[in-house]
């Protein structure tokens, strides 16, 4: 309890200075419930009475169990901002084995919406190692049009240097690519038509024949009847481009033609993109379809294994801090090096005292 005390000793409780129930002991409470498969405050308050034995192993628990609307109360005052600074330290023990591409992506929380303050769902943007499957960060927007002034706000946060950004084309910003090279990052952006005569004198460019890509690759997948083949092409001689658009660090463009069969019908899709470094066609295509599990490990899962679309929370802060005790939870179950699903852990976790502590011995 010290050293997750000391991990959380930037947070200032906003309780009054007579609370009953100790703030970080809470806050252990709750990362264990969420372990457990739990979605919300009233979870919380039913896993420690439950778990009551077990948490008086290593929490003093002077005034007993907290109730749901103490857990309610607590996360709709706490301030989000130093509750993220203390997931970021816990993420720092991470820092340097993190992969090199980090996807950037947003999601709705749809159920946070509360009617009679017209007060709309929280929308979210998380920052995402693609091949540890860590989250890294999350930043709370207004609404979804406002996530391209939320983006560089997050990779504020982030250690980017060494590092790609892969984001889709709503944050194919200047400023965007200006603050990921800034930092010493790479970026992977898409490109569509929210980027007008760029996105026509690329897409013209590298839709000519007379086109000669630098470097082409070839994948191919198929499962549960599915295949998808994919055409990578990336060009270098971009001189011509820069010298009329001046976009930041801009160092080469791509594309990817996508074409998929699925029962008897086939589709076609093409994805151009504008790139930061010079990446041979093989790496561009590992690059940019590890943007993907964002989608696939992340909010599938959130929404699937720990019915986040489904959450009530809709107070002040009580939708956004709990999403990021989500995040943490979701982080320690995967980081545990045993072989099983998240759904599987959350539920070794509820049975298994002892795998519990394992998992929350990882918070420290």
């Amino acid at each position: 309890m010290e050293n997750f005390s000391a991990c959380f000793s930037a947070i200032d409780d906003p309780r009054r200075s007579n609370a009953r129930h100790d703030l970080h002991e809470m806050l252990v409470i709750a990362l264990g419930a969420v372990l457990c498969g739990g979605e919300d405050c009233t979870d919380m308050a039913l896993f420690g009475e439950a778990k009551e034995d077990f948490l008086r192993q290593f929490l003093t628990l002077r005034h007993g169990i907290p109730s749901h609307d103490t857990f309610s109360r607590l996360f709709r005052d706490l301030d989000p901002a130093r509750f993220h600074a203390a997931f970021q330290e816990f993420m720092g023990q991470f820092s340097t084995g993190l992969s090199e591409v980090i996807a950037i992506d947003g999601k709705m929380l749809r159920r946070s919406f509360d009617t009679a303050s017209a007060k709309s769902p929280l929308h979210l943007v998380s920052a995402w190692a693609s091949e540890q499957r860590l989250v890294l960060g999350q930043i709370a927007v207004d609404d979804k049009s406002n996530e391209i002034t939320a983006v560089p706000k997050l990779l504020e946060l982030l250690t980017l240097k060494g590092r790609i950004v892969t984001l889709d084309a709503m944050h194919c910003q200047r400023e965007t690519a200006k603050a990921i090279t800034g930092a010493g990052g790479d970026y992977a952006l898409a490109l569509k038509g929210n980027q007008g005569t760029l996105h026509d004198d690329v897409r013209l460019f590298l839709d000519d024949p007379k086109t000669m890509p630098t470097d082409s690759h070839d994948t191919t997948d198929g499962d549960h009847g599915r295949i998808e083949t994919r055409h990578h092409e990336v060009v270098t001689d971009i001189g011509w481009l820069q010298a009329r658009h001046h976009w930041p660090g801009l160092a080469a463009i791509g594309k990817v033609i996508r074409t998929r069969e699925s029962r008897g019908k086939l589709s076609c899709e093409t994805a151009y993109y504008l790139l930061s470094s010079p990446w041979d066609a093989e790496a561009f295509a590992r690059i940019i379809r590890s943007h993907w599990s964002i989608e696939n490990s992340l909010h599938w899962v959130l929404d699937v294994t720990m019915k986040e679309d489904s959450a009530r929370n809709r107070i002040d802060n009580g939708p956004e801090n709990i999403a990021l005790i989500r995040k943490w939870a979701l982080n320690i179950a995967k980081s545990e090096g045993s072989k099983g699903s998240i759904k599987g852990k959350l539920k070794r976790a509820g049975w298994d005292n002892a795998f519990l502590a394992k998992l929350l011995a990882r918070t420290v």
